[in-house]
C-alpha cells in the first residue's frame, strides 16, 4: 500500500529558525525540524515533504500541487497568517485537510498576531508547543486519513 503524503509548508522567514529570536522559535534549525518530521512521519506511515517559501506565490503553488500528490497539509504561514487573502483562498480553494501551525503561543504575543485569516478555512490550528507544533499536526493528521480508510 502506497503511504500517504503529507506536506509541511513553511511561510516567510521559518528558514532564519534557529537563528532568528531562539527565546520565541528555539534553536533548531529549519531542516533538524524538517528531519523530525519526516522521521516521524516514516513511523506514521506517511511521507512527509517540506516546503518553504518567503513569497506568497510560491506558497500558494505549492498547495495547489498539493492537490496532486497530498492527503493533508501542515502550514505555518508566518507573518502571512494575518494579512494574506490570497493564502486563505489558496487553502479554502484545495481539496484537502489543512491544519494551521505557529511554534509560538500567539496569543501570548502582540494583538495584531491573535486574528486568522487561515483558521477558519483550516481543520484545526495548533500554536505554542515549539517545533513540536508540528508533530502534533503530523499526529492528527494521521489519525484523520486512518479514520478516512
Amino acid at each position: 500500500m502506497l503511504m500517504a503524503g503529507i506536506l509541511v509548508l513553511h511561510g516567510p522567514n521559518l528558514n532564519l529558525i534557529g537563528q532568528r529570536e531562539p527565546e520565541i522559535y528555539g534553536s533548531l534549525s529549519l531542516a533538524e525540524i524538517d528531519q523530525k518530521l519526516k522521521t516521524r512521519g516514516e513511523e506514521l506511515d506517511l511521507e512527509v515533504r517540506t516546503f518553504q517559501a518567503n513569497g506568497e506565490g510560491a506558497l500558494i503553488d505549492s498547495l495547489h500541487d498539493a492537490q496532486s500528490w497530498a492527503s493533508g497539509v501542515i502550514f505555518n504561514p508566518g507573518g502571512y497568517t494575518h494579512t494574506s487573502v490570497a493564502l486563505r483562498d489558496a487553502v479554502a480553494a484545495i481539496a484537502l485537510p489543512v491544519i494551521e501551525v505557529h511554534i509560538s503561543n500567539v496569543y501570548a504575543r502582540e494583538e495584531f498576531r491573535h486574528q486568522s485569516l487561515i483558521s477558519p478555512v483550516s481543520v484545526g490550528k495548533i500554536t505554542g508547543f515549539g517545533w513540536r507544533s508540528y508533530l502534533l499536526a503530523l499526529q492528527a493528521l494521521a489519525w484523520m486519513i486512518e479514520k478516512e480508510k
